[in-house]
């Protein structure tokens, strides 16, 4: 756990860091009543396999009613996705798209990649988090930036070469759908050979995301979650994903578009 100089840390009885430290951030100009003060629990995931090696990550949740201020099962299970193809992932290039709190780009920084780390360029609340979830780790070369679904902005068209495009949870809201497929088919076209992996929570059986794909000229491959470890309730230390259903897939570009 690495804590900046002008936080203040919660301890238990017995004088030890809970798992869900709270923290607070003051900006200096507080008044009497708290009202610019912004609570923080850090989290710790901690991944493993049948080796003796384990990666621990600490990841800032902001106790505020914000849905991308939080970990949710999804990032959980793309995490641990990463974690099992680490060895795939050193000095490769990862864009996470909707980071939030940015577990799956964190993990993939520690485990060697080259991460940029990205959310709405209109909620710099969440740019924020991302920043403070690399600081938590320790992460100085994690580049961070605004990145709104469906704009192609300057920011999209100058990113460097990817490999890999990581998404968790970004299918919420239907409403959001063919943007968030709007910015990954731009992405997968600069890029031909780059895979989306991505996670999605199962909440009607009326999404589909299938029309979309076939609209910008994707394909998709379902992975099934017992096949990297994740097809169990708790993971990674933590509750999450808990009873959710929870759904892992691959989507790549039509191949009558690669040379």
């Amino acid at each position: 756990m690495f804590l900046q100089d002008n936080e203040s840390v919660v301890l238990t009885d017995q004088g030890s860091l809970t798992e869900d430290v709270i923290v607070s951030h003051g900006d200096g100009a507080m008044d009497p009543t708290g009202a610019n003060e912004v609570s923080i629990a850090y989290k710790v995931f901690t991944f493993e396999d049948n080796s003796a090696e384990c990666l621990s990550v600490s990841i800032p949740e902001v106790l505020d009613p914000q849905y991308g201020m939080y970990v949710w099962p999804c990032a959980v299970v793309l995490a641990q996705f990463l974690w099992s193809h680490r060895e795939e992932l050193k000095d490769h290039t990862v864009l996470e798209l909707g980071a939030g709190v940015s577990l799956p780009g964190v993990l993939a920084a520690r485990c060697g990649a080259k991460v940029l780390l990205s959310d709405s360029a209109r909620n710099p609340l969440c740019l924020e988090n991302c920043r403070r979830s690399c600081d938590a780790n320790r992460l100085r070369d994690v580049v961070v930036l605004g990145l709104t679904w469906g704009e192609v902005s300057p920011d999209l068209v100058l990113l460097p070469k990817l490999d890999i495009i990581l998404g968790s949870d970004v299918f919420y809201e239907p409403r959001d759908f063919e943007d968030v497929l709007v910015t990954v088919a731009f992405l997968l076209r600069k890029n031909p050979r780059a895979q989306f992996w991505t996670t999605y929570q199962e909440r009607s059986a009326d999404w589909s995301i299938e029309p979309l794909l076939r609209r910008w000229n994707m394909n998709c491959v379902d992975i099934q979650l017992e096949s990297f470890g994740a097809d169990k309730s708790e993971l990674a230390g933590s509750t999450l994903p808990g009873s959710h259903s929870v759904h892992m897939m691959i989507i790549t570009l039509n191949t009558r578009d690669l040379d």
